[in-house]
């Protein structure tokens, strides 16, 4: 079976790596020559685990390819997937300019039946605009050409997102035909061997779907920070409280973590895109308008903590360990390490930092604003305080001792609640958690 995909992103590059790795021929297709480019030398644009090794395989296999020209490979497809950028407009709505885009360059290039498969994060709606943008090019050229739209969103974690696509909790689907039904049945067979997982629906809430599961997972992470901070004034214990709920299977225990806010590429736009989705048809959407507002509050819940601690920041040297909104990604997009540092800087403290992989990532986005550390006890040397903002696993354990001789005063702030409290107090530290 041979596929497109437009876009050669995150989800793009994953999935046509993906793909392929089962058997599948795709070509990736980007409008950017220079990254089209180095893909073909084997350069990884992002970091992904995993996601390197399945893409010099396929490329050796002759699986997997990469062109800047849609139309050239369009003679033997059967499935474009569009997989290009949906960024926040200024009113918070999805910016659609590059679905549709998509769409027109469909349009204009497809000689027989093809399927177009948006996985971008689209409103509920795009591919009803998405169908209209495609059809006036075809009668633009005097074509009566079968074509269907499809929406068949993405549920990849950052960090995982090769196992994810490989063995994915569920495949939703959103057709209109079951000719489109049976095609896209036939390309995601090999994930299914072991047990049914696509669902099939219709459009509009398979475009609903993956907002509606994105804005319910940052409730969930909004919710426990809102308890944490309670927990903070009342003397509870939030992880205490945590393991108390989750018990609960009507609750279950994912997703209620505390800490310093949500961060990436996807939670921050689509929990804006549906409140404003919803204003557009006259509702407010009050529990996702209130997720959003607590987690902006969230991350500046760390800097607060140092000024309980410090008091005045100008002058003192804070010490960040982790800059990826999560680990295993070098994604700072939206990450709470950005406000944090903003907040730090504009008190007048140094801020020095380190993350195993997003370091050049800040670099382009802050330059020599910060200073960079050789490792986490570099960041540290001489540090009034370190705060951490990204649990890798190497910051778990780190030597107490150590951060004794080289700090100048001996503060922790968990901005992710990975450590015990009793633990580092008796270790000599000064140490504070999100509702702990």
């Amino acid at each position: 079976m041979n596929i497109a995909i437009v876009g050669t992103g995150y989800v793009g590059l994953v999935s046509g790596a993906c793909f392929a790795e089962v058997g599948v021929d795709v070509t990736c297709v980007d409008v950017d020559q220079k990254k089209v480019e180095s893909l073909i030398r084997g350069e990884i644009p992002i970091y992904e685990p995993g996601l390197d090794e399945i893409v010099k395989r396929t490329v050796q296999a002759g699986r997997l390819h990469f062109t800047t020209d849609l139309r050239s490979c369009l003679e033997d497809v059967e499935v474009v997937f569009s997989a290009v950028g949906t960024p926040p407009d200024e009113d918070g709505s999805a910016d659609l300019k590059h679905v549709l885009s998509v769409a027109r360059e469909f349009g204009r290039s497809i000689r027989k039946y093809t399927i177009l498969a948006i996985k971008s994060t689209v409103p509920v709606g795009t591919a009803a605009k998405v169908s209209a943008v495609i059809r006036d090019e075809l009668d633009k050229r005097g074509e009566n050409i079968d074509f269907e739209v499809v929406s068949n969103p993405e549920f990849l974690k950052e960090g995982a997102a090769v196992k994810d696509f490989l063995s994915p909790d569920r495949i939703i689907v959103g057709v209109s035909s079951r000719r489109a039904e049976e095609t896209m049945t036939k390309l995601y067979r090999p994930f299914m061997v072991s047990k049914p997982r696509i669902q099939f629906m219709d459009i509009p809430s398979a475009e609903m779907t993956k907002y509606a599961a994105n804005a319910m997972l940052a409730t969930r992470i909004s919710f426990m920070n809102d308890i944490a901070n309670l927990c903070d004034l009342v003397g509870a214990n939030v992880d205490m409280v945590r393991k108390g709920i989750g018990a609960d299977s009507r609750i279950g225990s994912k997703f209620l973590y505390s800490g310093s806010g949500y961060g990436g590429s996807c939670f921050p736009k689509d929990v804006k895109a549906l409140i404003s989705t919803a204003k557009e048809h006259g509702y407010r959407m009050q529990v996702v308008e209130a997720v959003d507002a607590v987690n902006e509050r969230q991350k500046e819940v760390v800097v607060a903590k140092l000024r309980q601690l410090l008091g005045d920041l100008r002058g003192k040297t804070i010490a960040l360990w982790g800059l990826a909104f999560k680990p295993d990604t070098d994604d700072m997009r939206e990450a709470p390490s950005l406000v944090v540092i903003e907040r730090l800087l504009a008190s007048g403290a140094l801020v020095k930092v380190y993350d195993p992989i997003a370091m050049e990532e800040c670099r382009r986005r802050l330059g020599d604003r910060v200073v960079y550390g050789r490792d986490m006890y570099d960041a540290a040397f001489e540090a009034d305080a370190v705060a951490l903002l990204t649990e890798w696993k190497e910051f778990r354990i780190p030597s107490w001792s150590v951060l004794q001789r080289t700090m100048r005063r001996c503060v922790l702030v968990d901005g992710r609640n990975v450590y015990e409290r009793a633990e580092i107090e008796k270790e000599g530290f000064l140490y504070t958690g999100i509702g702990k």
